[in-house]
């Protein structure tokens, strides 16, 4: 059941494929700033999420900027989507500006909701929901 606005973070504890970004594992606790918190399901294959590469990483200087954590999770099965495994979650982290976290059992999809890929979930500095849903409605516009 996806999470409703005012509903808590649920927490994680997760593999980091960026070794450059933060603790590995990483958690929510670890992942949150002072102001609030976006963890957004992504992965390396889909073509919504290769398009939207440039302006998540903008997004991502943006909220820290703001003192706004903001992690990706990666829920694909790998068996599925072998472009999605943890050896390619690492090869493209190298080139992120945030934790990429490894979600291979996707319980952390479930507990989130998350149904797509980018999806974007907004907690404030309570850790409460504010905004599940996409970037914005250019979703294959790279620019």
């Amino acid at each position: 059941m996806p999470l409703a606005t005012g509903d808590a973070a649920p927490s994680f504890k997760l593999t980091n494929a960026h070794a450059g970004k933060g603790n590995n594992p990483m958690s929510f606790e670890d992942a949150k700033g002072a102001n609030g918190t976006v963890v957004v399901f992504e992965c390396n294959h889909c073509p919504y999420v290769v398009a939207s590469v440039t302006r998540m990483e903008s997004m991502a200087v943006m909220c820290n900027e703001a003192g706004i954590g903001f992690v990706g999770i990666n829920s694909n099965d790998p068996i599925v989507y072998p472009n999605d495994s943890f050896e390619h979650m690492q090869k493209r982290a190298t080139s992120m500006g945030y934790p990429y976290l490894h979600d291979l059992s996707q319980d952390i999809a479930h507990a989130y909701g998350a149904q797509r890929t980018p999806e974007f979930f907004l907690f404030g500095a309570d850790n409460r929901l504010v905004y599940q849903g996409r970037m914005d409605d250019a979703p294959r516009d790279p620019t």
